[in-house]
């Protein structure tokens, strides 16, 4: 798998991105984020992960070396900080509970940690590392939204899906830009797990998410924008 990761980091990448959707994406459909099954699959995805890198001593190649020195250049990733409370905005509301909540967190926790390896770290890093910086951003950022669609093809509604594909893919280049400028991939995985966690709790108010489907997108525009002038950090 080492050799496959260096002399083919994209199709490694790939591989990667199709098992966890085939895999995750049918786990959903039939037993939903609050199964045992859901759980075991993703801690198998992220343990296999960790193997991979921790055996290799990939920690720094995938931004898992350490914390941003500079977080002042990055305003404190603060917009990540905001939009990751977005779910939260039109009120709580529980979706799961007793053991099935604990499965669920767990899971959506899982979620964030797995698929930004996935979408940062090997397809980002494969394709940053034969080419230039601004394919890799689009390319990773766009996957990773378009990646999205397999909630389709699980039953969720078509203009549900949509929206969460405009939402990802937002998310998607502000992740990609962090972890390029700031050399670390923590904070994103940080934010993205808050995201999913938070989504169990979300209220069901369709006024609040127009409203954070639109500031998601015009944040992320201008804190890419900002990311863009940064001065990369070197991890």
């Amino acid at each position: 798998m080492r050799k496959l990761c260096e002399e083919k980091g994209v199709l490694f990448a790939v591989l990667w991105i199709v098992a966890y959707c085939l895999v995750i994406g049918t786990i959903k459909g039939s037993y939903g984020y609050d199964s045992p099954l859901m759980l075991a699959a993703l801690f198998a995805f992220a343990a296999g992960i960790c193997v991979f890198v921790k055996r290799n001593h990939l920690e720094k190649k995938y931004g898992l070396a350490g914390w941003p020195k500079d977080t002042k250049r990055f305003l404190y990733f603060i917009p990540l900080w905001i939009l990751s409370t977005g779910n939260l905005w039109g009120g709580v509301q529980l979706k799961f509970h007793g053991a099935g909540l604990v499965c669920a967190v767990l899971s959506m926790a899982l979620v964030g940690f797995v698929e930004e390896m996935i979408f940062r770290g090997f397809l980002f890093k494969g394709m940053l590392a034969e080419g230039k910086p601004a394919p890799a951003v689009i390319v990773s950022s766009l996957t990773f939204g378009i990646g999205h669609i397999v909630n389709f093809l699980t039953g969720q509604a078509g203009f549900e899906t949509a929206v969460q594909i405009v939402f990802a893919v937002s998310l998607g280049f502000v992740f990609t830009m962090v972890c390029y400028k700031s050399g670390s991939l923590i904070p994103c995985i940080i934010a993205h797990s808050l995201i999913d966690v938070f989504s169990l709790f979300a209220g069901d108010n369709a006024a609040a998410d127009r409203i954070y489907v639109g500031a998601t997108i015009v944040v992320s525009m201008i804190y890419c924008i900002y990311l863009c002038k940064a001065e990369k950090d070197e991890q």
